[in-house]
């Protein structure tokens, strides 16, 4: 099975991380990492325009074939919140403009999938990441989170591709029979 290419972006207005990893059958290697940042001073939808062409650029460099987004929690401050939902709206579209599939991944479900548990602390998720990807280095915050994204989709994209496969064989068995 050819090897693919993904990118996992953890959404932020003011800092975005994104992710390159290649999988190859149930094989990662990290290819690349690192964090957008908008200037704060500017306004929101300048700074929007910011992490569109700048993921547009990333998107660019690595040609990933997939990409993977960590869906949006809610904050406690309704207007950090929607200024976050518009920033996400962003990162989605960069991808899907280029039609490059987007998948969606609850946090949960990122730290249940790279660590082992759904509440993991952000040091255990980078930790983690670390380990599975050695030649990433020690990578930070939201580059960390943004790979974990990554490994996260990998990870479920394989199970996905072997329930298909199964269910092929089933579908193959049943009309021969």
């Amino acid at each position: 099975m050819p090897g693919m290419r993904l990118i996992g972006i953890d959404p932020g207005l003011q800092r975005t991380g994104w992710g390159v990893l290649e999988v190859e059958g149930s094989r990662l290697s990290h290819v690349s990492h690192g964090v957008i940042v908008s200037d704060k001073k500017l306004p929101l939808a300048e700074r929007l325009r910011q992490l569109y062409q700048a993921l547009g650029d990333v998107l660019g460099q690595w040609q990933p074939a997939e990409a993977a987004v960590e869906e949006t929690f809610v904050n406690k401050n309704p207007t950090s919140t929607l200024k976050l939902g518009q920033a996400r709206g962003v990162l989605l579209l960069a991808p899907a403009m280029v039609d490059i599939p987007v998948f969606e991944y609850t946090p949960n479900l990122i730290k249940k999938s790279v660590v082992g548990a759904g509440h993991a602390q952000k040091e255990q998720v980078a930790m983690m990441v670390t380990t599975l990807l050695p030649s990433a280095g020690a990578v930070k915050d939201d580059a960390a989170d943004a790979l974990a994204v990554g490994i996260c989709h990998a990870h479920l994209r394989r199970s996905r591709q072997i329930i298909a496969e199964a269910e092929q064989k089933l579908s193959r068995r049943s009309l021969r029979a």
